[in-house]
């Protein structure tokens, strides 16, 4: 996957990713000049001008969206309501985050193999690679054959309120993770 571009999405989606923001490995805090758009947020508006195809998906793309400005709850409410492997990562990520580990591994077995696994683990190994030394723990990210959500999990588990290159680490593949799988769900809502 090349360099995510939030403007490829749209205007509405380009507008509310403007001001980049690095999603904390916990719940974070709400950004509230986002809220007032995210609220009046609807499929086909976040879509416009694309027409929508997988309703399921375009809500996939909203459940992101409030995850992004870290409303955790809007956020699960939307993704539990979408039956389906997609859905099912929104909400293990959104559970990873709360934190409830358990809850999201519960969530990560729904899943199955992801197709934007594949790509992840490229990521993953390549970012665990371009550091000097990879933190303890997370050598896995170079030596597995798969994408690992369970692993992933435990990795940010252990970093989530630490310093230094694990959590730093664990900040930037969430970032890439959220940027495949709001693109796949981008793709499959108007595709």
């Amino acid at each position: 996957m090349a360099a995510f571009d939030s403007c490829a999405y749209g205007s509405t989606i380009a507008d509310l990713l403007s001001v980049p923001r690095t999603m904390s490995l916990g719940p974070g805090v709400c950004n509230k000049p986002a809220s007032s758009a995210l609220e009046r947020l609807s499929n086909q508006d976040a879509l416009e001008p694309h027409s929508i195809t997988d309703a399921q998906m375009a809500d996939g793309c909203r459940a992101a969206l409030w995850l992004y400005h870290d409303y955790l709850d809007v956020s699960h409410t939307i993704s539990q309501g979408i039956a389906s492997e997609t859905g099912s990562y929104w909400h293990g990520i959104m559970h990873r985050r709360e934190p409830d580990y358990p809850n999201s591994k519960y969530w990560f077995r729904q899943v199955g193999d992801h197709a934007v696994y594949a790509d992840l683990f490229r990521i993953s190994a390549e970012l665990a690679t371009a550091l000097p030394e990879v933190p303890a723990g997370m050598e896995y990210l170079v030596s597995q054959k798969n994408w690992d959500p369970f692993a992933f999990a435990d990795s940010c588990e252990l970093a989530d309120g630490s310093q230094g290159a694990a959590r730093d680490l664990c900040v930037q593949i969430q970032m890439r993770e959220w940027e495949l799988l709001f693109d796949f769900s981008f793709r499959a809502a108007v595709g």
